[in-house]
């Protein structure tokens, strides 16, 4: 048998969907893998050599993305600081954020909660396993693994914050700091959604008053070390389907943003939480604040801990969300149709992380 034989037989002896099925069955997730001793990467994670990041993709030192300073927020510097974001939320869609009143020992312990529920016995966490939407607090590998044409190399905690949840439905092991950080965060966002509306030269309770950032989901990624790293990808590219996202990373790396062309780099930085603008948010300034696309590296040294809060509308309300009229001219007249939460984000999950946009499916 010669070689193309062999590489043929070996294709068509490839069950791909029962690889799939076999993985998602064991509960285990990525970690489970690790933890097994795998020292080559199962082929459902081996994404084609043009998805995979490239040394040539690389921004070398050049571009850096912006940090803003959100000390005096509330007093002499908010001009400053609305300027900033204005610039960070046209140009890149991305920020970092230092000095915004969260406790440095919040956002630690944040980070350890969700390490210690990934390093629970598997057990543990099968308890919660699931890929029902329905379910507001569950563990899982891959939201789009039936879908992708390769999985990504984490495993993720999920939780659909709202008023009435039982506190007894959050995983003991990270449940206290789970609700402080959250609160935190929250808080946060208020500040967030003032300055954004300021940004766009509008009053600082307009978005609030629109109702675009009313719904939370908190998910704590586990980013294993990977044995092959240059095979596969922790998250592939994507842009969040969100108003906005906070982010919370440890010290390991690996988020990179796309500007310009480039992947530019998202060095962690003690203390600093990472903002970006989501697609609802663009569509709603009608293009003026961007949402980019990102991604995350796998490395051989993990695990990798973040931490991502999503901020949108309400998905099972029907209110439309359009290009805001006072941004609109006749220079500048809406470049999308109105849409609602439940409508946006159905379409950008039945899509799976594909790499594509869900914006123009919107376009006018």
């Amino acid at each position: 048998m010669n070689t193309e034989e062999c590489i043929l037989r070996k294709v068509l002896d490839y069950d791909r969907a029962k690889e799939i099925r076999e993985f998602d069955e064991t509960k285990a997730g990525v970690k489970g893998l690790v933890d097994s001793g795998v020292t080559r990467i199962p082929k459902i994670f081996i994404h084609s050599s043009e998805k995979l990041p490239k040394e040539s993709d690389s921004n070398g030192e050049y571009l850096q993305i912006p940090v803003i300073n959100l000390e005096g927020v509330h007093g002499d510097r908010r001009k400053v600081v609305v300027e900033d974001i204005k610039r960070a939320s046209e140009t890149w869609g991305f920020f970092q954020m230092i000095s915004h009143g969260i406790p440095v020992s919040v956002l630690d312990e944040m980070i350890e909660g969700v390490r210690r529920f990934h390093e629970q016995p598997t057990d543990e966490k099968k308890k919660i396993y699931g890929r029902e939407y329905s379910k507001k607090v569950r563990f899982y590998s891959n939201g789009d693994l039936y879908k992708s044409e390769a999985a990504n190399w984490r495993d993720s905690l999920y939780c659909f914050f709202r008023e009435d949840q039982p506190v007894e439905e959050l995983p003991s092991v990270c449940r206290e700091i789970m609700i402080t950080y959250i609160k935190c965060i929250i808080k946060l966002k208020g500040t967030l959604s003032e300055l954004l509306s300021e940004a766009l030269g509008l009053s600082s309770d307009y978005l609030d008053h629109i109702e675009c950032m009313k719904t939370e989901a908190w998910m704590g990624h586990y980013y294993p070390a990977c044995p092959e790293p240059d095979l596969t990808i922790g998250t592939t590219k994507h842009a969040d389907p969100t108003f906005l996202t906070i982010l919370l990373q440890d010290q390991i790396g690996g988020l990179q943003v796309l500007h310009q062309n480039h992947w530019v780099d998202v060095p962690p930085k003690q203390g600093a939480l990472v903002a970006n603008i989501g697609d609802i948010l663009q569509l709603i300034t009608n293009d003026k604040f961007r949402s980019v696309e990102h991604r995350v590296r796998a490395g051989q040294i993990g695990p990798r801990i973040s931490v991502a809060t999503f901020f949108y509308p309400r998905e099972h309300e029907s209110k439309l969300y359009g290009p805001i009229k006072e941004l609109l001219s006749e220079d500048d007249p809406p470049k999308y149709r109105g849409t609602t939460a439940a409508e946006y984000i159905t379409l950008y999950k039945s899509k799976g992380l594909d790499g594509k946009s869900t914006l123009p499916h919107f376009t006018i």
